[in-house]
């Protein structure tokens, strides 16, 4: 029996240790808004937040997460109001198939909470962490600058 903190909640849950984080995530919590995608973690669509890092879940063991803070796409948003990156994200029209998009968004909020105003090549190297095949990559970047605009408070 291991307990782990997902969004703010504790799950108590009787798995084994090396189970993949995503397979917990999805499958013992119905949190389905991680994606898998290559399942060797390297496309990042399962990406998800570890005490504010962006972090791949399909091939990390849950034990390595115990006493950490677990946050998924689906707590991004508050109150019914969408998070800066998902506001920014829809204001530019970003996805096309979406699938990558939970990755997408959340490696976007990782960067923005450590550098809240990121110049295009910090953009670059902090994204090149997940794959899009639609290939949306500068509506990406223009949605990034638009949630650090949000963030800031700075008018466009």
């Amino acid at each position: 029996m291991i307990t782990i903190d997902v969004n703010g909640n504790n799950y108590d849950l009787d798995i084994e240790l090396d189970t993949p984080l995503l397979w917990v995530l999805r499958e013992h919590l119905g949190l389905t808004g991680t994606k898998y995608g290559c399942g060797v973690g390297q496309c990042g669509n399962c990406m998800v937040l570890v005490d504010n890092e962006a972090v791949i879940s399909c091939v990390q063991p849950v034990g390595n997460f115990i006493g950490k803070k677990i946050k998924t796409i689906e707590s991004l948003a508050q109150n019914g109001q969408l998070h800066p990156v998902q506001q920014a994200w829809l204001e530019q029209f970003v996805p096309e198939c979406g699938y990558c998009q939970s990755g997408q968004i959340i490696t976007a909020t990782a960067l923005l909470a450590h550098n809240p105003e990121p110049t295009d090549k910090e953009i670059e190297q902090a994204m090149d962490r997940v794959l899009c095949r639609c290939g949306t990559y500068a509506r990406i970047r223009t949605a990034i600058k638009r949630a650090s605009a949000i963030i800031r408070g700075a008018k466009l």
